[in-house]
């Protein structure tokens, strides 16, 4: 009897446990959990690992190296669930970051180097809308392409040398803090509430997700394909500048081979994230959550002591779980 009893109580726990967390999946998705729950476990086990992962110092340090991908990671998002692909970015923020650094240098206020910076983001993320858009060339190919071309350019003008800012008003910008949080984690929140907030409720956001589910209903439902997606190549772009302007703010140099390496970062946390490589479906909400889990994952690698390569093996292992993740997901849809 009294083992039934048990018994009872038990199913009728696990019922009530199932009943709470479906409500819940369905708001937040079951990847969006998901990266919640692995965000817990990394707080917990960096911060038993390590003595000073807890320490305020280092949560600046986590939301500063944030700041470079994450915004990058927004315009990203919007391309990926437009059913694009920019592989261009890494170049796009050592140009748009040179660019800067030597009209600052020149005698220009911040403000202009800004300004040029982004220009230049915008300029070579039309031209990349340009060759997908309205030459039909395969994104991947066309971005590519892009991508040596301009990072090849920043050499040639460059010479390959780099560029030193002293100038204390553009450096503060990137080392700066407001009431103890990191100046450039300001941008980055706003950049997402703002784009967040435009996404499901606004005609930008919806038709991001329609060309991405199906472009070809979406022309015939009078959506202007080729100029949205102009606008979404152009707003990559625009991002990327940002995050390049933000590098050499931080860093106080600018030099061609900054950022190398940076697509493969940014396209990790985007996919991990729970935007679908197919396109029509992601969540600005789970790249920022993606982020903040491949950042603290960086950070307390480096404070526990494992060499800089083997992260590099983890983050590459991350992007191909979170590709297969994403099939898995795809099939499962396909199937019901």
């Amino acid at each position: 009897m009294t083992a039934s009893i048990v018994s009872s109580e038990a199913r009728a726990a696990s019922r009530l446990g199932a009943r709470m967390w479906t409500p819940v999946r369905k708001n937040l998705g079951a990847q969006t959990v998901g990266l919640l729950v692995a965000l817990v476990v990394e707080v917990v086990f960096f911060s038993v690992r390590s003595p000073y992962f807890l320490d305020t110092t280092n949560f600046a340090n986590i939301g500063r190296a944030m700041t470079i991908v994450g915004i990058a990671a927004v315009g990203q998002t919007i391309v990926i669930i437009a059913g694009g692909f920019d592989l261009s970015v890494g170049s796009v923020m050592a140009a748009s970051g040179m660019l800067a650094a030597f009209l600052v240098n020149s005698g220009q206020p911040p403000v202009v180097g800004f300004a040029s910076a982004v220009l230049l983001g915008l300029a070579i993320g039309t031209v990349n809308g340009t060759l997908v858009a309205r030459l039909r060339i395969n994104p991947l190919i066309a971005t590519l392409a892009m991508l040596s071309v301009i990072r090849g350019l920043a050499f040639v003008i460059s010479g390959g040398d780099a560029i030193v800012v002293s100038n204390s008003g553009f450096l503060g910008i990137g080392t700066g803090s407001i009431a103890g949080i990191p100046t450039v984690v300001v941008p980055l929140v706003l950049i997402y509430l703002i784009v967040g907030f435009l996404m499901p409720r606004t005609r930008f956001g919806r038709y991001t997700y329609a060309i991405g589910s199906n472009p070809r209903s979406s022309r015939l439902a009078g959506v202007n394909v080729r100029s949205w997606l102009l606008v979404f190549y152009g707003l990559c772009g625009v991002l990327a500048a940002v995050s390049g302007f933000i590098t050499v703010a931080r860093t106080g140099q600018a030099e061609p081979s900054s950022n190398t390496g940076a697509e493969l970062d940014v396209i990790t946390a985007v996919i991990l994230g729970g935007t679908s490589l197919s396109g029509g479906r992601g969540r600005l909400l789970g790249t920022f959550l993606a982020l903040a889990v491949l950042a603290i994952l960086a950070n307390g690698l480096v404070l526990i002591g494992v060499a800089s390569y083997w992260q590099l093996v983890v983050k590459g292992g991350v992007l191909i779980g979170a590709v297969i993740w994403g099939e898995l997901r795809e099939s499962s849809r396909d199937k019901t």
